[in-house]
């Protein structure tokens, strides 16, 4: 069974094939900048497949549909493809941001779904409508194909209302649905059954903390392998401190921005989304970057990376409090994976806890998996690289076998 799992974007279309009967990957690509005058497109075809190699392409593409097309024709082409045309394709994935409510678990596409999507618009602004593209454009091109979408709030439909509502008048919830949503949950799910998988243990027995840290970051404490509370809230702005977002801050200081320093709305939004967070704190979102600085000697990008850090081990505390009994704690995504510093100032003195970091093994996993905990250790710490097109990939694989 061959799965084509897409991510569609508002300028951006990432893609992958699966094959679910090797579990494996075919090929794989992005393609951005739709709508301006001139498209890229990387598609990796991977080894293996006949046309084992990397290509790189420049072409306009005016809308998705052609981004749509262009991907089944480098899936398909002599040069570049991977299936000999696109009825090998067995069934397409859709990755949503938002499902809100009404989305608890992924769906075949239909035309109450597209409804869905559409009404959740308000709630993911930025995101909702490139998916709704892609979706559209891929029904116009796959009329006969099985399509699903995975919502990444989803995952989070398990959060009890204790911890999934806000403090305000219940006709806010009820008319516009302000609540806590949660994001990432696709890779959150992922996490969940790896980890289960690697203890050996059920996943309706596991407890965890998943910290999904990349630029966008989230934390989950998942009990049972239902995730009972998450960082993030309504939007993706909520929780940690991030790349560019600031996280959680008191709301009153967005009328403080607008009474006393003579801001709009849009201008306060953009501050806290795209110049807040370890940007707005030393001028680098890439922690690379942060790294490098303090070596020099830059004292604000040491104090943006103690803040970091700080707000990563605020929810690791809350959220002990919350499962009470830990199994692991488990990092991922490109700061999670990548960053020893970080996964060793997380675990710093958190034996009271359960949690004793080995700073040998913590040194050498760099974009791997492993135990980084000592075997003493009451918890497991771990790193697990994330995959949330496998996991989008299992789902529909799930739905298309029923």
């Amino acid at each position: 069974m061959k799965i084509l799992v897409i991510n569609s974007g508002s300028s951006s279309i990432k893609y992958k094939l699966m094959d679910m009967d090797m579990v494996s990957p075919l090929a794989e690509g992005l393609l951005e900048r739709i709508g301006e005058p001139m498209g890229t497109i990387t598609h990796i075809a991977h080894p293996g497949t006949p046309n084992a190699l990397e290509t790189r392409m420049e072409d306009p593409v005016p809308d998705h549909g052609q981004g749509m097309k262009t991907i089944v024709s480098m899936l398909t082409s002599p040069k570049t493809g991977v299936i000999e045309n696109k009825t090998a394709i067995s069934a397409i994935g859709h990755r949503v941001v938002q499902g809100g409510e009404q989305f608890t678990k992924p769906v075949p596409i239909d035309d109450t779904v597209i409804s869905g999507i559409r009404a959740n618009i308000p709630l993911a602004p930025l995101h909702n409508p490139g998916a709704l593209a892609g979706i559209l454009n891929a029904l116009e091109m796959f009329p006969d194909t099985l399509q699903v979408v995975v919502f990444d709030t989803s995952f989070h439909q398990t959060i009890p209302s204790k911890a999934f509502r806000y403090a305000i008048p219940q006709r806010f919830y009820e008319d516009a649905g302000i609540r806590r949503f949660g994001f990432h949950g696709t890779s959150h799910a992922y996490i969940t059954h790896e980890t289960a998988r690697l203890l050996g243990k059920p996943v309706e027995e596991t407890n965890l903390i998943s910290l999904h840290l990349g630029n966008g970051s989230s934390i989950t404490a998942i009990r049972k392998g239902k995730s009972v509370d998450t960082s993030m809230g309504m939007t993706p702005l909520d929780g940690v401190i991030m790349g560019t977002r600031c996280g959680a801050i008191d709301p009153a200081i967005i009328a403080h921005l607008s009474d006393n320093q003579g801001m709009d709305l849009q201008e306060i939004m953009t501050l806290l989304t795209r110049e807040s967070g370890i940007k707005g704190l030393c001028g680098y979102n890439d922690l690379r970057d942060v790294h490098h600085a303090i070596a020099k000697g830059d004292e604000q990008a040491a104090l943006a990376l103690e803040m970091l850090i700080y707000s990563y081990r605020h929810y690791v505390g809350a959220y002990f409090t919350v499962l009470g009994h830990v199994d692991a704690l488990v990092f991922t995504a490109g700061i999670g994976e990548n960053d020893a510093v970080i996964r060793e100032g997380v675990c710093k003195d958190l034996e009271i806890l359960g949690i004793e970091i080995d700073p040998d093994l913590n040194a050498v996993i760099r974009g791997g998996d492993g135990i980084i905990s000592k075997p003493g250790s009451r918890v497991f710490v771990m790193v697990i690289p994330t995959n949330e097109e496998l996991e989008i990939a299992r789902q529909v694989r799930v739905i298309a076998e029923t």
